[in-house]
Formats: C-alpha cells, sequence, structure tokens
C-alpha cells in the first residue's frame, strides 16, 4: 500500500479538524487531545495535523509504503 503523506502543523487543533473534515468530506481515522489523522482513499493519501508546537505550516512531507527494501 502506497501513500502519500502530509504533515501540517496548525494553531488551533479543534478548529483544524472541524475545517479538513468538512474539506474532505470524513472524520479523522485517529483523533487525539494535540493530533488527528485521515487515511484517504481519493486522494490516496495520509493526512495529519498537530498542535504540537513548531512553526505553523507544513512540517514534513513523505511517502508510506507497506516495507521498504533496498535495491
Amino acid at each position: 500500500m502506497k501513500r502519500f503523506h502530509v504533515h501540517v502543523v496548525v494553531p488551533k487543533l479543534d478548529e483544524s479538524v472541524q475545517f479538513y473534515s468538512s474539506m474532505f468530506g470524513a472524520e479523522p481515522s485517529v483523533l487525539k487531545d494535540d493530533y488527528a489523522k485521515w487515511m484517504l482513499e481519493d486522494p490516496r493519501m495520509n493526512f495529519a495535523i498537530s498542535a504540537r508546537g513548531g512553526e505553523v505550516g507544513v512540517n514534513h512531507l513523505g511517502f508510506q509504503v507497506a516495507i521498504a527494501t533496498r535495491s
């Protein structure tokens, strides 16, 4: 399973969860006090937000794969 991954730091988690849930048309698959994650199928993406401090904006990008191998 391959997915693009985006993690964004937000200033207010509750407001951001409402915004992204409305935009994606889905509730988060994981919701904690300072973190939320959506495992989306269209687009195929692992999208996460957190209010754990740090500069607001894109924290990191990545690729989620079942098994990473070296050739």
